[in-house]
């Protein structure tokens, strides 16, 4: 889009559902604000049996209100010390361009942790590679030397502390959740447990990852890696998952735990409610968290995230859509520390894979503009709808992946109002070889470069949904995203048609809207 360009205005939906106008980010929407109920809770009301009592009422009701937005915040925290950057990984992470206000739009390309397919780091789009969060059964050292059987005894114990830390987390007993812990250590757990009991934590399932290690140097002083498999909000959702390091001293042959830390080699970097005190707000279909500084953006963006989510439900790929989509809004300083930063200047927002088929949605609030809010969250819980589990396979399969999301984002709207499409025609005019499998940009590509390639991929999407509509267009994208089957196949059996063929009408639609 050209400098000068009119925005398209607000658009609601129909019926009685109210989508927010897209400058409802810097304050509540006065139609949306009888849905959201903003209950302010004291910073120090983890240390209650109240607060105890209010988050369980809350959890019971959170599918029965239209938005149950009570806000949670907690006392701040110290930042922990950054933890060194894990090797690449294969993971996903896919990000949504920047709508900057009367300028043409910039392009987030992938906001990725790590690497896809061996690729260059953030060259493509690919999803945390996890396996099954850790059950509760059948925990053995899974990793490595087992030890020896006073490691293994040792680890035992250890284990069955945490699972009792575990029990007093979702049971709301702030008290037994501290209670494993030395004096020191208190005041950091308390401060997780708080966010974590914001968040409305339903599962927390810690599993060892092989037996615990003596520390060099320190008498006494024990480290253990553990997977916890966790839920919020949902309690029968299939587990995300988090790597910790555990910290531990021996009084006599009693473990005390001394510290609960992020661990460096976790693929998807520090959490947010790892790093940070958060607001929290809970509705319906979405949960969006914050730093306590930005509390006050929370009711619009749950209602704007409200509304987004019932665009995504649509676009939802697998055996069921997401129980919740959980957002996350980050300030400067959480945008380069949450789930290991390193993004370009120019991202708004990404999606990124924590397991359990689920993906978290940051979005940055340094540069979101009030006039892209609402088709970057249509955009980003798209992709937390569609993506499976482990990623798309093939860097091939970028245009297909962020076509749907540009498609969703768009809504509907005519395309000739789409905002890339002075992007597409420039990318038309700068030398693309003219084939989808290839438009995917480069780690440096251009703003310009970027917005094209979101561009012809959403234009793309747009023909075969003209042609065979939505739904078989899905069908389409589950075959080859989610089944791994090639356009070529894939088109003829989902779609009865030689994909030859439709790529070129593709490409040819894409030349005939920019001209």
């Amino acid at each position: 889009m050209t400098d000068g360009d009119e925005q398209p205005p607000g658009r609601t939906t129909d019926g009685d559902e109210h989508r927010p106008a897209v400058d409802a980010v810097d304050a509540v929407d006065k139609a949306s604000a009888a849905d959201v109920v903003a209950a302010n809770v004291s910073a120090n009301a983890c240390a209650d049996d109240t607060r105890a009592e209010t988050a369980r009422a809350a959890d019971a009701g959170a599918d029965s209100a239209e938005v149950d937005a009570a806000v949670d915040t907690i006392a701040p925290a110290p930042a922990p010390a950054p933890a060194p950057a894990p090797d690449p990984v294969p993971m996903a992470h896919v990000g949504e361009p920047t709508r900057a206000v009367r300028k043409r739009r910039r392009w987030p390309l992938w906001t990725a942790l790590g690497l896809a397919l061996g690729l260059v780091a953030g060259a493509v789009p690919g999803v945390l590679l996890r396996g099954p969060a850790p059950d509760a059964a059948g925990r053995s050292a899974a990793k490595g030397d087992p030890g020896t059987a006073a490691q293994r005894r040792l680890g035992e114990r250890m284990l069955a502390l945490l699972d009792r830390q575990a029990t007093a987390l979702v049971g709301a007993d702030r008290a037994g959740f501290l209670a494993i812990a030395e004096p020191a250590a208190r005041p950091a757990l308390s401060r997780r447990y708080a966010a974590l009991r914001a968040l409305r934590v339903t599962v927390w399932r810690p599993a060892a990852d092989g037996v615990p290690e003596a520390a060099d140097g320190q008498p006494g002083q024990w480290r253990q890696t553990i997977t916890v498999g966790y839920c919020f909000v949902a309690p029968d959702c299939a587990p995300s998952t988090v790597e910790l390091d555990a910290r531990w001293r021996l009084v006599g042959e009693e473990p005390r735990l001394t510290a609960l830390e992020p661990s460096g080699t976790d693929p998807a970097g520090v959490r947010p409610w790892q790093a940070n005190d958060l607001a929290v707000t809970v509705g319906k279909r979405v949960v969006v968290a914050t730093t306590t500084a930005q509390r006050s953006k929370l009711p619009g963006l749950l209602a704007q995230a409200e509304a987004a989510a019932r665009v995504a439900d649509r676009y939802a790929v697998g055996d069921a859509r997401p129980d919740r989509y959980l957002v996350y809004y980050a300030g400067k300083t959480e945008w380069r520390r949450w789930y290991g930063g390193g993004r370009p200047k120019w991202t708004a927002g990404y999606a990124v894979g924590v397991g359990g088929g689920r993906h978290d949605v940051v979005l940055n609030a340094q540069t979101v503009t009030p006039d892209g809010v609402d088709d970057l969250l249509r955009h980003e819980l798209t992709h937390a709808a569609s993506l499976p589990d482990r990623g798309y396979a093939d860097r091939a399969d970028w245009w297909l992946v962020e076509g749907l999301a540009e498609y969703a984002g768009a809504d509907g709207q005519p395309v000739h109002r789409y905002e890339g499409l002075t992007e597409v025609r420039d990318l038309l005019r700068g030398g693309w070889s003219g084939r989808l499998e290839a438009v995917a940009p480069e780690a440096d590509a251009s703003d310009s470069r970027v917005g094209g390639a979101y561009g012809v991929g959403y234009l793309a999407v747009r023909h075969l949904v003209d042609r065979y509509g939505e739904q078989r267009m899905l069908d389409f994208y589950r075959a080859v995203v989610h089944e791994r089957r090639s356009p070529a196949q894939a088109a003829d059996e989902v779609l009865g048609d030689p994909w030859s063929m439709l790529h070129d009408e593709c490409v040819a639609y894409v030349r005939a809207v920019v001209g």
